[in-house]
């Protein structure tokens, strides 16, 4: 039998995840089953209100702090049918980026309900048009109308008030820490740069991905005055004053002026309710 090897950056966030796999049994107290496989769906549904059918969800799904108390069905792009089907789901909603291919066709094999929203929610027009998606197929029209127009004052307030200076912010992002010091970080292609533009940085990494693992070497020529590390990596490597050592890290402006910081990860890698609160909070961040 074939087997397929996770890569190892995903296998500290597995490790620290699977205290929420399987911690309620699949009960039968809900009008429809649904697992959703999609942390921006899921982000959505609790900010209309629709979660109350909702049984499980992917490991990456970490907003709102009520979905924790949800099973899990295990990482997004490495299921299990076995996961999956122990939920007895009348509905599986998924966003396209799952897999693997083999486990979804046996699903669909299955004859499992799929759902896949059509709106791309990968700026604000597409954001809002895939909050009004799922406000009309969860039946909370009212409710999707509020949280676009909330969206789109916060997001027009947060341009408004970007730093206007002729040099602007390097900042790295650097996801999950650090493993044999190669950092996995963020590049100029990622949702998690836009934020930083929209709150009047930039990202200086280039790459023809969003996420790219660098190393120590490469973060170092980097030099940028601001660092993020989101919130697992953050955690696990310790103190501020211990990050500020790392191979890479120790000699940038950001080290040595103090400005290393903390991001929730479920912040800087999609588009949703709270993006403009979120960038306004990055301003507060990057430029104090």
């Amino acid at each position: 039998m074939k087997r397929h090897l996770l890569p190892l950056f995903l296998l500290p966030l597995l490790l620290a995840s699977c205290g929420r796999f399987g911690n309620k049994e699949a009960g039968t107290d809900h009008a429809e089953r649904i697992v959703c496989i999609a942390k921006q769906y899921n982000e959505i549904i609790y900010a209309l209100h629709a979660e109350q059918d909702l049984v499980a969800v992917d490991l990456s799904s970490t907003y709102p702090p009520a979905i924790k108390t949800l099973p899990t069905v295990g990482y997004h792009r490495a299921l299990s049918a076995e996961g999956i089907l122990s939920m007895k789901p009348t509905l599986i909603i998924h966003d396209n980026n799952v897999g693997p291919e083999a486990v979804m066709r046996q699903l669909t094999d299955l004859k499992i309900p799929m759902k896949v929203f059509d709106a791309k929610g990968e700026d604000l027009t597409g954001t809002q048009a895939l909050i009004s998606e799922m406000g009309a197929y969860f039946h909370r029209e009212k409710q999707a109308d509020s949280l676009n127009h909330k969206l789109e004052a916060d997001m027009n307030k947060a341009i408004e008030a970007r730093p206007k200076t002729l040099r602007a912010t390097k900042v790295v992002i650097i996801h999950y820490g650090r493993a044999s010091d190669v950092y996995l970080t963020l590049t100029k292609n990622s949702f998690g740069a836009k934020l930083i533009e929209w709150a009047g940085g930039e990202v200086p990494v280039g790459g023809d991905r969003g996420m790219m693992q660098l190393s120590a070497e490469l973060i170092g020529h980097s030099d940028p005055d601001v660092i993020l590390l989101t919130d697992f990596g953050y955690d696990r490597l310790g103190s501020p004053e211990q990050i500020k050592t790392l191979p890479g890290v120790a000699g940038t402006k950001a080290a040595k002026n103090g400005k290393i910081y903390r991001v929730e990860e479920h912040d800087m890698v999609y588009m949703g309710p709270r993006t403009g609160e979120i960038v306004m909070k990055l301003q507060q961040l990057i430029h104090q």
